[in-house]
Protein backbone atom coordinates (compact mmCIF):
# COMPACT_ATOMS: atom_id res chain seq x y z
CA UNK A 1 0.00 0.00 0.00
CA UNK A 2 1.02 3.37 -1.06
CA UNK A 3 0.47 6.71 0.99
CA UNK A 4 -1.60 10.38 0.27
CA UNK A 5 -1.28 12.48 2.65
CA UNK A 6 -3.63 10.99 5.64
CA UNK A 7 -5.23 8.10 3.40
CA UNK A 8 -4.14 4.60 2.30
CA UNK A 9 -4.04 4.30 -0.92
CA UNK A 10 -4.11 0.76 -3.43
CA UNK A 11 -0.90 -0.06 -4.79
CA UNK A 12 -2.08 0.98 -8.06
CA UNK A 13 0.19 2.74 -10.96
CA UNK A 14 -1.39 5.84 -13.00
CA UNK A 15 -1.43 3.26 -15.44
CA UNK A 16 -2.85 0.55 -14.02
CA UNK A 17 -5.43 2.92 -12.77
CA UNK A 18 -6.37 4.16 -16.07
CA UNK A 19 -6.42 0.98 -17.51
CA UNK A 20 -8.85 -0.54 -15.03
CA UNK A 21 -11.14 2.70 -15.78
CA UNK A 22 -10.94 2.25 -19.78
CA UNK A 23 -11.86 -1.24 -19.12
CA UNK A 24 -14.69 0.06 -17.41
CA UNK A 25 -15.43 2.82 -20.23
CA UNK A 26 -15.45 -0.61 -22.17
CA UNK A 27 -17.98 -1.97 -20.45
CA UNK A 28 -20.49 0.91 -20.23
CA UNK A 29 -20.49 1.46 -23.87
CA UNK A 30 -21.43 -2.01 -24.14
CA UNK A 31 -24.52 -1.52 -22.37
CA UNK A 32 -23.01 -3.72 -19.21
CA UNK A 33 -22.77 -0.64 -16.85
CA UNK A 34 -25.68 1.40 -17.38
CA UNK A 35 -26.74 4.12 -14.27
CA UNK A 36 -29.73 3.15 -11.76
CA UNK A 37 -31.48 5.84 -10.15
CA UNK A 38 -30.22 4.62 -6.83
CA UNK A 39 -26.67 5.60 -7.69
CA UNK A 40 -28.22 9.51 -7.60
CA UNK A 41 -28.99 9.26 -4.30
CA UNK A 42 -28.34 12.37 -2.62
CA UNK A 43 -28.28 15.04 -5.47
CA UNK A 44 -28.58 18.53 -4.91
CA UNK A 45 -32.02 20.25 -5.38
CA UNK A 46 -32.37 21.03 -9.22
CA UNK A 47 -29.59 18.49 -10.33
CA UNK A 48 -30.72 15.53 -12.26
CA UNK A 49 -29.37 13.36 -15.19
CA UNK A 50 -30.32 14.66 -18.29
CA UNK A 51 -33.32 14.31 -20.15
CA UNK A 52 -32.67 13.32 -23.63
CA UNK A 53 -36.07 13.20 -24.85
CA UNK A 54 -37.21 16.93 -24.34
CA UNK A 55 -38.65 18.59 -27.94
CA UNK A 56 -40.39 21.29 -28.59
CA UNK A 57 -43.44 22.12 -30.95
CA UNK A 58 -41.79 24.32 -33.68
CA UNK A 59 -44.89 24.08 -36.17
CA UNK A 60 -42.56 23.69 -39.12
CA UNK A 61 -44.38 20.62 -41.54
CA UNK A 62 -41.79 17.67 -42.04
CA UNK A 63 -41.37 15.71 -45.56
CA UNK A 64 -38.68 12.92 -46.70
CA UNK A 65 -35.84 13.94 -48.05
CA UNK A 66 -36.61 12.21 -51.51
CA UNK A 67 -40.16 14.18 -51.81
CA UNK A 68 -38.23 17.16 -51.70
CA UNK A 69 -35.80 16.50 -54.35
CA UNK A 70 -33.18 15.69 -52.32
CA UNK A 71 -31.34 12.32 -52.18
CA UNK A 72 -30.96 11.11 -48.20
CA UNK A 73 -28.24 9.59 -49.18
CA UNK A 74 -26.52 13.26 -49.77
CA UNK A 75 -27.32 14.23 -46.69
CA UNK A 76 -25.88 11.12 -44.98
CA UNK A 77 -22.36 12.17 -47.28
CA UNK A 78 -22.39 15.84 -45.46
CA UNK A 79 -22.94 14.21 -42.05
CA UNK A 80 -19.95 11.47 -42.71
CA UNK A 81 -17.85 14.20 -44.14
CA UNK A 82 -18.36 16.77 -40.77
CA UNK A 83 -17.95 13.53 -38.88
CA UNK A 84 -14.58 12.20 -40.68
CA UNK A 85 -13.27 16.25 -40.47
CA UNK A 86 -13.88 15.97 -36.56
CA UNK A 87 -15.52 18.88 -36.57
CA UNK A 88 -18.14 19.67 -33.40
CA UNK A 89 -21.78 20.38 -34.76
CA UNK A 90 -24.40 20.43 -31.94
CA UNK A 91 -27.13 20.56 -33.95
CA UNK A 92 -28.78 20.92 -37.94
CA UNK A 93 -32.11 21.34 -39.98
CA UNK A 94 -32.36 21.26 -43.34
CA UNK A 95 -35.31 22.58 -45.22
CA UNK A 96 -36.64 23.05 -48.75
CA UNK A 97 -39.91 24.21 -50.11
CA UNK A 98 -41.50 25.07 -46.50
CA UNK A 99 -40.85 21.21 -45.08
CA UNK A 100 -37.89 20.00 -42.87
CA UNK A 101 -36.60 17.20 -44.60
CA UNK A 102 -33.37 16.27 -42.05
CA UNK A 103 -32.54 17.41 -38.61
CA UNK A 104 -30.73 16.34 -35.60
CA UNK A 105 -29.16 17.40 -32.23
CA UNK A 106 -25.93 15.98 -30.78
CA UNK A 107 -26.79 14.52 -27.32
CA UNK A 108 -26.92 16.31 -24.95
CA UNK A 109 -28.21 19.24 -27.12
CA UNK A 110 -31.95 19.36 -27.96
CA UNK A 111 -34.48 20.93 -29.82
CA UNK A 112 -36.19 22.68 -27.03
CA UNK A 113 -32.75 24.08 -26.02
CA UNK A 114 -31.30 27.68 -26.71
CA UNK A 115 -28.38 27.99 -27.78
CA UNK A 116 -25.56 31.49 -28.01
CA UNK A 117 -25.95 33.07 -31.74
CA UNK A 118 -23.21 35.12 -31.85
CA UNK A 119 -22.82 37.16 -34.35
CA UNK A 120 -25.57 35.32 -36.53
CA UNK A 121 -27.52 38.34 -34.08
CA UNK A 122 -26.43 40.73 -36.40
CA UNK A 123 -28.97 39.21 -39.32
CA UNK A 124 -31.81 39.19 -36.81
CA UNK A 125 -31.06 43.38 -36.54
CA UNK A 126 -31.43 43.32 -39.92
CA UNK A 127 -34.59 42.37 -39.28
CA UNK A 128 -35.33 45.23 -37.03
CA UNK A 129 -33.54 47.97 -39.27
CA UNK A 130 -35.87 47.08 -42.52
CA UNK A 131 -38.88 46.93 -40.46
CA UNK A 132 -38.15 50.51 -38.86
CA UNK A 133 -36.67 52.16 -42.41
CA UNK A 134 -40.03 50.86 -43.83
CA UNK A 135 -41.85 52.46 -40.76
CA UNK A 136 -40.45 55.48 -41.66
CA UNK A 137 -38.72 55.98 -38.18
CA UNK A 138 -35.53 56.78 -39.79
CA UNK A 139 -33.20 56.69 -43.31
CA UNK A 140 -30.53 54.94 -45.02
CA UNK A 141 -28.83 58.74 -44.90
CA UNK A 142 -29.46 59.96 -41.56
CA UNK A 143 -26.00 60.60 -39.43
CA UNK A 144 -25.37 58.54 -37.07
CA UNK A 145 -24.20 61.62 -34.83
CA UNK A 146 -28.02 63.09 -35.35
CA UNK A 147 -29.62 60.32 -33.38
CA UNK A 148 -27.25 60.72 -30.22
CA UNK A 149 -26.17 64.19 -29.67
CA UNK A 150 -25.64 64.10 -26.11
CA UNK A 151 -22.54 61.65 -26.86
CA UNK A 152 -20.83 62.96 -29.68
CA UNK A 153 -17.40 64.49 -28.89
CA UNK A 154 -17.30 67.97 -29.16
CA UNK A 155 -14.22 67.94 -30.89
CA UNK A 156 -15.71 65.09 -33.33
CA UNK A 157 -13.99 64.42 -36.20
CA UNK A 158 -15.84 65.04 -39.73
CA UNK A 159 -15.62 61.64 -40.99
CA UNK A 160 -17.21 61.16 -37.40
CA UNK A 161 -19.70 62.96 -38.20
CA UNK A 162 -20.40 62.16 -41.62
CA UNK A 163 -20.99 58.33 -41.08
CA UNK A 164 -24.90 56.79 -41.77
CA UNK A 165 -27.00 54.29 -40.97
CA UNK A 166 -26.35 52.57 -44.52
CA UNK A 167 -22.37 52.89 -43.10
CA UNK A 168 -23.48 50.86 -40.23
CA UNK A 169 -25.63 48.42 -41.84
CA UNK A 170 -22.43 47.61 -44.51
CA UNK A 171 -19.53 47.58 -42.23
CA UNK A 172 -18.19 50.76 -43.61
CA UNK A 173 -18.00 53.03 -40.41
CA UNK A 174 -14.28 54.39 -41.44
CA UNK A 175 -13.26 52.67 -38.23
CA UNK A 176 -9.38 50.88 -38.23
CA UNK A 177 -10.27 47.87 -36.70
CA UNK A 178 -12.94 45.56 -34.86
CA UNK A 179 -14.67 45.99 -31.97
CA UNK A 180 -16.17 42.42 -30.57
CA UNK A 181 -18.61 42.02 -28.07
CA UNK A 182 -15.99 40.47 -25.63
CA UNK A 183 -14.76 43.94 -25.65
CA UNK A 184 -17.68 46.33 -24.39
CA UNK A 185 -19.26 43.01 -22.37
CA UNK A 186 -17.79 43.93 -19.12
CA UNK A 187 -18.10 47.69 -19.39
CA UNK A 188 -21.01 49.20 -17.25
CA UNK A 189 -21.25 52.35 -18.47
CA UNK A 190 -22.79 53.66 -21.42
CA UNK A 191 -21.98 51.30 -25.02
CA UNK A 192 -23.29 54.17 -26.79
CA UNK A 193 -20.35 56.41 -25.65
CA UNK A 194 -17.66 53.66 -26.10
CA UNK A 195 -18.69 53.97 -29.56
CA UNK A 196 -18.47 57.52 -29.91
CA UNK A 197 -14.71 57.01 -28.28
CA UNK A 198 -13.72 54.55 -31.93
CA UNK A 199 -11.34 56.93 -33.74
CA UNK A 200 -12.88 57.10 -37.59
CA UNK A 201 -9.55 57.81 -39.78
CA UNK A 202 -11.09 56.79 -42.48
CA UNK A 203 -14.00 58.23 -44.88
CA UNK A 204 -17.25 56.34 -44.27
CA UNK A 205 -18.51 54.18 -47.33
CA UNK A 206 -14.79 53.72 -48.33
CA UNK A 207 -13.30 50.77 -46.06
CA UNK A 208 -15.06 47.75 -44.71
CA UNK A 209 -14.07 46.44 -41.07
CA UNK A 210 -16.37 43.87 -39.80
CA UNK A 211 -17.04 45.11 -36.41
CA UNK A 212 -20.17 44.39 -33.80
CA UNK A 213 -19.48 48.19 -32.80
CA UNK A 214 -21.66 49.47 -35.86
CA UNK A 215 -24.61 46.42 -35.38
CA UNK A 216 -24.65 47.50 -31.72
CA UNK A 217 -25.24 51.09 -32.52
CA UNK A 218 -28.21 50.11 -35.17
CA UNK A 219 -29.74 48.67 -32.03
CA UNK A 220 -29.36 52.02 -29.73
CA UNK A 221 -30.65 53.69 -32.80
CA UNK A 222 -34.06 51.97 -33.13
CA UNK A 223 -34.05 51.98 -29.58
CA UNK A 224 -34.22 55.50 -29.56
CA UNK A 225 -36.35 56.17 -32.52
CA UNK A 226 -39.08 52.97 -30.89
CA UNK A 227 -38.67 54.35 -26.97
CA UNK A 228 -38.27 50.88 -26.82
CA UNK A 229 -35.47 48.19 -26.63
CA UNK A 230 -34.78 46.14 -29.90
CA UNK A 231 -36.39 42.76 -29.26
CA UNK A 232 -39.52 44.38 -27.52
CA UNK A 233 -40.11 46.37 -30.86
CA UNK A 234 -39.78 42.79 -32.79
CA UNK A 235 -41.75 40.62 -30.68
CA UNK A 236 -44.82 41.74 -32.05
CA UNK A 237 -43.45 42.15 -35.89
CA UNK A 238 -40.71 39.26 -36.31
CA UNK A 239 -40.73 36.94 -32.74
CA UNK A 240 -44.46 35.97 -32.34
CA UNK A 241 -45.59 36.19 -36.52
CA UNK A 242 -42.60 33.17 -37.02
CA UNK A 243 -43.71 31.14 -34.03
CA UNK A 244 -40.81 32.28 -32.47
CA UNK A 245 -41.80 32.18 -28.04
CA UNK A 246 -37.56 30.32 -27.14
CA UNK A 247 -35.65 32.93 -26.71
CA UNK A 248 -33.69 35.44 -25.09
CA UNK A 249 -31.72 38.87 -26.16
CA UNK A 250 -28.80 40.22 -23.00
CA UNK A 251 -28.65 43.88 -22.64
CA UNK A 252 -26.46 46.64 -22.50
CA UNK A 253 -26.39 49.51 -20.32
CA UNK A 254 -29.47 51.82 -20.81
CA UNK A 255 -31.15 48.35 -21.76
CA UNK A 256 -30.20 48.29 -25.39
CA UNK A 257 -29.38 45.02 -26.99
CA UNK A 258 -26.47 44.33 -27.96
CA UNK A 259 -27.41 44.24 -32.01
CA UNK A 260 -24.02 42.31 -33.19
CA UNK A 261 -24.86 39.59 -30.93
CA UNK A 262 -26.38 38.65 -27.59
CA UNK A 263 -29.68 36.37 -28.98
CA UNK A 264 -30.22 32.75 -27.98
CA UNK A 265 -32.41 30.74 -29.59
CA UNK A 266 -33.39 27.47 -30.84
CA UNK A 267 -32.13 25.81 -34.27
CA UNK A 268 -35.81 26.31 -35.51
CA UNK A 269 -35.56 30.06 -34.84
CA UNK A 270 -32.57 30.17 -36.79
CA UNK A 271 -34.31 28.03 -39.74
CA UNK A 272 -36.89 29.89 -39.81
CA UNK A 273 -35.03 33.42 -40.41
CA UNK A 274 -33.35 32.01 -43.20
CA UNK A 275 -36.81 30.48 -44.70
CA UNK A 276 -38.39 33.77 -43.92
CA UNK A 277 -35.72 35.23 -46.35
CA UNK A 278 -35.74 32.63 -48.79
CA UNK A 279 -39.98 33.63 -49.00
CA UNK A 280 -38.93 36.62 -49.87
CA UNK A 281 -40.08 37.91 -46.56
CA UNK A 282 -43.23 36.20 -46.48
CA UNK A 283 -44.55 33.16 -43.71
CA UNK A 284 -47.68 30.99 -43.93
CA UNK A 285 -49.29 34.19 -46.05
CA UNK A 286 -48.06 36.72 -43.73
CA UNK A 287 -46.36 39.29 -44.69
CA UNK A 288 -43.76 39.88 -42.41
CA UNK A 289 -40.58 41.62 -44.11
CA UNK A 290 -41.25 43.89 -47.23
CA UNK A 291 -39.78 42.09 -50.39
CA UNK A 292 -38.10 45.08 -51.14
CA UNK A 293 -36.18 44.79 -47.41
CA UNK A 294 -34.44 41.26 -48.27
CA UNK A 295 -33.65 41.81 -51.77
CA UNK A 296 -31.17 44.88 -51.12
CA UNK A 297 -30.22 42.92 -47.44
CA UNK A 298 -29.57 39.47 -49.36
CA UNK A 299 -27.41 41.49 -51.97
CA UNK A 300 -24.12 41.97 -52.41
CA UNK A 301 -23.55 45.60 -51.15
CA UNK A 302 -19.98 46.20 -50.79
CA UNK A 303 -16.72 44.10 -51.83
CA UNK A 304 -15.50 41.76 -49.55
CA UNK A 305 -13.55 38.71 -49.36
CA UNK A 306 -14.68 36.48 -51.98
CA UNK A 307 -18.24 36.89 -52.22
CA UNK A 308 -18.81 40.43 -50.68
CA UNK A 309 -21.50 41.52 -48.01
CA UNK A 310 -25.22 42.69 -47.62
CA UNK A 311 -26.93 44.45 -44.83
CA UNK A 312 -25.13 42.18 -41.88
CA UNK A 313 -25.47 39.11 -44.03
CA UNK A 314 -22.74 37.21 -45.70
CA UNK A 315 -23.00 36.55 -49.31
CA UNK A 316 -22.03 32.90 -50.61
CA UNK A 317 -21.12 30.83 -53.77
CA UNK A 318 -24.10 30.48 -56.45
CA UNK A 319 -26.25 33.16 -55.03
CA UNK A 320 -26.47 31.82 -51.24
CA UNK A 321 -26.10 34.17 -48.52
CA UNK A 322 -25.80 33.08 -44.83
CA UNK A 323 -26.08 34.73 -41.24
CA UNK A 324 -22.59 33.88 -39.34
CA UNK A 325 -21.77 33.47 -35.83
CA UNK A 326 -18.77 33.12 -33.93
CA UNK A 327 -17.61 28.99 -33.42
CA UNK A 328 -20.28 28.22 -36.80
CA UNK A 329 -23.58 29.07 -35.60
CA UNK A 330 -25.23 29.47 -38.83
CA UNK A 331 -28.79 30.09 -40.89
CA UNK A 332 -27.49 29.50 -45.00
CA UNK A 333 -30.05 30.38 -47.74
CA UNK A 334 -30.34 28.79 -51.25
CA UNK A 335 -32.77 31.32 -52.98
CA UNK A 336 -32.52 29.75 -56.17
CA UNK A 337 -33.48 26.27 -54.44
CA UNK A 338 -35.94 27.53 -52.13
CA UNK A 339 -33.80 25.95 -49.19
CA UNK A 340 -32.59 26.83 -46.20
CA UNK A 341 -29.70 25.04 -43.49
CA UNK A 342 -29.43 26.05 -39.94
CA UNK A 343 -26.57 25.12 -37.87
CA UNK A 344 -25.14 25.56 -34.18
CA UNK A 345 -21.83 24.17 -33.63
CA UNK A 346 -18.24 24.12 -31.99
CA UNK A 347 -16.06 24.75 -35.23
CA UNK A 348 -13.58 27.25 -35.29
CA UNK A 349 -12.85 28.65 -38.29
CA UNK A 350 -16.08 28.24 -39.41
CA UNK A 351 -14.25 28.33 -42.87
CA UNK A 352 -13.74 24.54 -42.02
CA UNK A 353 -17.17 23.96 -41.91
CA UNK A 354 -18.53 25.74 -44.70
CA UNK A 355 -15.95 24.88 -47.72
CA UNK A 356 -17.91 20.70 -46.58
CA UNK A 357 -21.15 22.95 -47.01
CA UNK A 358 -20.28 24.11 -50.27
CA UNK A 359 -19.33 20.82 -51.81
CA UNK A 360 -22.63 19.27 -50.77
CA UNK A 361 -25.22 21.65 -51.41
CA UNK A 362 -26.62 23.20 -53.58
CA UNK A 363 -25.33 20.06 -55.56
CA UNK A 364 -27.82 17.93 -53.22
CA UNK A 365 -31.10 20.30 -54.51
CA UNK A 366 -32.50 18.13 -56.79
CA UNK A 367 -35.05 20.08 -59.68
CA UNK A 368 -37.51 17.12 -59.30
CA UNK A 369 -38.97 14.91 -56.03
CA UNK A 370 -37.09 11.29 -56.24
CA UNK A 371 -38.40 8.37 -55.74
CA UNK A 372 -39.19 7.21 -51.89
CA UNK A 373 -35.34 5.69 -51.04
CA UNK A 374 -34.27 3.21 -48.52
CA UNK A 375 -31.49 5.82 -47.02
CA UNK A 376 -33.81 7.60 -45.72
CA UNK A 377 -34.65 5.16 -42.86
CA UNK A 378 -30.97 5.44 -42.51
CA UNK A 379 -31.04 8.90 -42.48
CA UNK A 380 -33.64 8.52 -39.50
CA UNK A 381 -31.48 5.51 -37.71
CA UNK A 382 -28.31 8.30 -37.75
CA UNK A 383 -29.83 11.50 -36.86
CA UNK A 384 -32.04 9.93 -33.99
CA UNK A 385 -28.39 8.68 -32.50
CA UNK A 386 -25.82 11.50 -32.85
CA UNK A 387 -24.07 12.16 -29.36
CA UNK A 388 -20.97 14.20 -28.37
CA UNK A 389 -17.88 12.81 -27.93
CA UNK A 390 -17.53 13.38 -24.44
CA UNK A 391 -15.52 11.46 -22.24
CA UNK A 392 -17.18 8.06 -21.25
CA UNK A 393 -18.14 8.30 -17.90
CA UNK A 394 -17.52 4.30 -15.53
CA UNK A 395 -17.93 4.63 -12.18
CA UNK A 396 -14.53 5.34 -10.70
CA UNK A 397 -13.21 6.14 -6.87
CA UNK A 398 -10.58 7.05 -5.09
CA UNK A 399 -9.46 6.78 -0.95
CA UNK A 400 -9.44 10.61 -1.31
CA UNK A 401 -12.83 11.47 -1.80
CA UNK A 402 -14.03 10.58 1.86
CA UNK A 403 -11.35 12.53 3.72
CA UNK A 404 -11.76 15.66 1.45
CA UNK A 405 -15.21 15.52 0.95
CA UNK A 406 -16.75 19.01 2.69
CA UNK A 407 -13.52 20.61 3.66
CA UNK A 408 -12.74 23.76 1.87
CA UNK A 409 -8.99 24.45 0.84
CA UNK A 410 -7.98 28.48 0.84
CA UNK A 411 -6.35 29.41 -2.29
CA UNK A 412 -3.45 31.16 -3.19
CA UNK A 413 -3.61 35.12 -4.19
CA UNK A 414 -4.98 34.44 -7.66
CA UNK A 415 -6.01 36.24 -10.33
CA UNK A 416 -9.58 35.05 -10.54
CA UNK A 417 -10.69 36.12 -7.28
CA UNK A 418 -11.37 32.66 -5.85
CA UNK A 419 -10.97 32.70 -2.20
CA UNK A 420 -11.58 28.98 -1.28
CA UNK A 421 -13.15 25.76 -3.32
CA UNK A 422 -14.30 22.26 -2.00
CA UNK A 423 -15.34 18.67 -2.90
CA UNK A 424 -18.26 17.08 -1.41
CA UNK A 425 -18.58 13.65 -3.11
CA UNK A 426 -22.21 11.51 -2.57
CA UNK A 427 -22.97 8.14 -3.94
CA UNK A 428 -22.33 8.69 -7.78
CA UNK A 429 -21.49 12.28 -7.69
CA UNK A 430 -19.28 15.17 -6.94
CA UNK A 431 -20.26 18.59 -6.24
CA UNK A 432 -17.59 21.09 -6.90
CA UNK A 433 -17.81 24.33 -4.37
CA UNK A 434 -16.36 27.62 -5.33
CA UNK A 435 -16.01 31.04 -3.81
CA UNK A 436 -14.95 34.35 -5.70
CA UNK A 437 -15.77 38.42 -6.21
CA UNK A 438 -19.61 36.97 -7.16
CA UNK A 439 -20.55 35.00 -4.70
CA UNK A 440 -20.30 31.31 -4.50
CA UNK A 441 -21.09 28.39 -7.10
CA UNK A 442 -21.45 25.28 -7.29
CA UNK A 443 -21.57 22.54 -10.15
CA UNK A 444 -22.66 18.70 -9.45
CA UNK A 445 -20.62 15.97 -11.48
CA UNK A 446 -21.66 12.99 -11.57
CA UNK A 447 -19.69 9.51 -11.73
CA UNK A 448 -21.81 7.14 -13.93
CA UNK A 449 -23.74 9.61 -15.91
CA UNK A 450 -23.89 13.21 -16.93
CA UNK A 451 -25.71 15.49 -14.58
CA UNK A 452 -28.21 18.50 -16.03
CA UNK A 453 -28.36 21.93 -13.73
CA UNK A 454 -28.19 25.25 -13.77
CA UNK A 455 -24.99 26.51 -12.74
CA UNK A 456 -23.40 30.31 -11.74
CA UNK A 457 -20.18 29.15 -12.46
CA UNK A 458 -18.08 31.66 -13.18
CA UNK A 459 -16.46 31.46 -16.59
CA UNK A 460 -16.54 34.80 -18.80
CA UNK A 461 -12.72 34.49 -19.04
CA UNK A 462 -12.98 31.39 -21.30
CA UNK A 463 -16.18 31.74 -22.49
CA UNK A 464 -15.69 35.01 -24.89
CA UNK A 465 -17.04 37.17 -21.99
CA UNK A 466 -20.10 36.30 -21.61
CA UNK A 467 -21.63 37.24 -18.32
CA UNK A 468 -25.38 35.55 -17.83
CA UNK A 469 -26.45 34.97 -14.04
CA UNK A 470 -27.42 31.42 -14.78
CA UNK A 471 -25.68 29.00 -17.23
CA UNK A 472 -26.91 25.68 -17.72
CA UNK A 473 -24.22 22.71 -17.79
CA UNK A 474 -24.30 18.98 -17.91
CA UNK A 475 -21.49 17.81 -16.54
CA UNK A 476 -19.47 14.02 -15.64
CA UNK A 477 -16.71 13.49 -13.69
CA UNK A 478 -14.24 10.61 -13.26
CA UNK A 479 -11.03 9.88 -11.04
CA UNK A 480 -7.99 9.48 -14.44
CA UNK A 481 -6.21 8.02 -10.75
CA UNK A 482 -6.15 8.09 -7.48
CA UNK A 483 -5.83 11.71 -6.58
CA UNK A 484 -6.65 13.44 -10.47
CA UNK A 485 -10.07 14.19 -10.51
CA UNK A 486 -10.87 15.15 -13.98
CA UNK A 487 -14.64 16.91 -14.15
CA UNK A 488 -16.28 17.87 -18.04
CA UNK A 489 -18.59 20.63 -17.90
CA UNK A 490 -20.96 21.34 -21.42
CA UNK A 491 -22.26 24.40 -21.37
CA UNK A 492 -25.18 22.98 -23.66
CA UNK A 493 -26.41 26.85 -24.32
CA UNK A 494 -23.34 27.85 -25.78
CA UNK A 495 -20.26 26.68 -27.92
CA UNK A 496 -18.22 26.08 -24.72
CA UNK A 497 -16.70 22.48 -22.80
CA UNK A 498 -14.30 23.33 -19.99
CA UNK A 499 -12.24 20.79 -18.33
CA UNK A 500 -11.47 20.95 -15.07
CA UNK A 501 -8.62 18.86 -13.69
CA UNK A 502 -8.12 18.46 -9.98
CA UNK A 503 -4.66 17.43 -8.81
CA UNK A 504 -4.59 16.40 -4.89
CA UNK A 505 -1.47 16.25 -2.97
CA UNK A 506 -0.84 15.64 1.10
CA UNK A 507 -2.84 18.42 1.96
CA UNK A 508 -3.21 21.09 -1.11
CA UNK A 509 -5.03 20.92 -4.55
CA UNK A 510 -4.03 22.55 -8.09
CA UNK A 511 -6.94 23.14 -10.30
CA UNK A 512 -6.63 23.78 -13.90
CA UNK A 513 -9.49 24.65 -15.70
CA UNK A 514 -9.57 24.82 -20.19
CA UNK A 515 -11.98 25.68 -21.98
CA UNK A 516 -12.76 23.41 -26.46
CA UNK A 517 -12.70 26.77 -27.97
CA UNK A 518 -12.85 30.48 -27.10
CA UNK A 519 -11.65 33.70 -29.00
CA UNK A 520 -9.17 34.39 -26.59
CA UNK A 521 -7.17 32.49 -23.73
CA UNK A 522 -8.30 28.84 -23.70
CA UNK A 523 -6.89 27.91 -19.98
CA UNK A 524 -6.75 29.57 -17.36
CA UNK A 525 -3.95 30.07 -14.59
CA UNK A 526 -3.44 27.49 -12.37
CA UNK A 527 -5.91 27.61 -8.60
CA UNK A 528 -3.84 26.63 -5.67
CA UNK A 529 -4.79 26.30 -2.55
CA UNK A 530 -4.23 24.16 0.92
CA UNK A 531 -6.82 22.29 3.19
CA UNK A 532 -7.64 24.51 6.20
Amino acid sequence: MSKTGNFRLPNLSRRRFGGLAMGGCTYLLAGGCAPHAASMRGLPAGVAPVDPRRRQEDGLARSAPEAQGISSDAILAFLEEVEQAKLELHSFMLMRNRHVVAEGWWWPYGSGRVHITHSLTKSVTSVAVGLAIDEGRFGFDDKVVSFFPESVPADASANMRAMTVHDLLTMQTGHEQETSGSMWRPIKTSWVAEFFKIPVPHKPGTKFVYTSAASFLLSAIISKTTGQPMADYLKPRFFEPMGIDNWRWDTSPGRINPGGNGLSWTTAASLKLGALHAQMGEWNGHRVLSEKWVRAATTKQVEHAEYGYGYQWWMGPGGAYYALGLFSQLAIVFPKHDATLAIFGAIRPSSSLRSIIWRHFPAALGAAALPPSPAAARLNDRTTRLRLRLPPLVKTDSPLAAGISGKRFSLQPNDQTVAWLSFDFTEGACTYRMCDEGGEHSITAGFTEYLEQDTSMTGHRLHHEYRPDRMRVVAGARWLAPDRLEMTWQFVESAFRDTVLCTFTTDSVAVDRSVNLNSDITRLPTLRGSLD
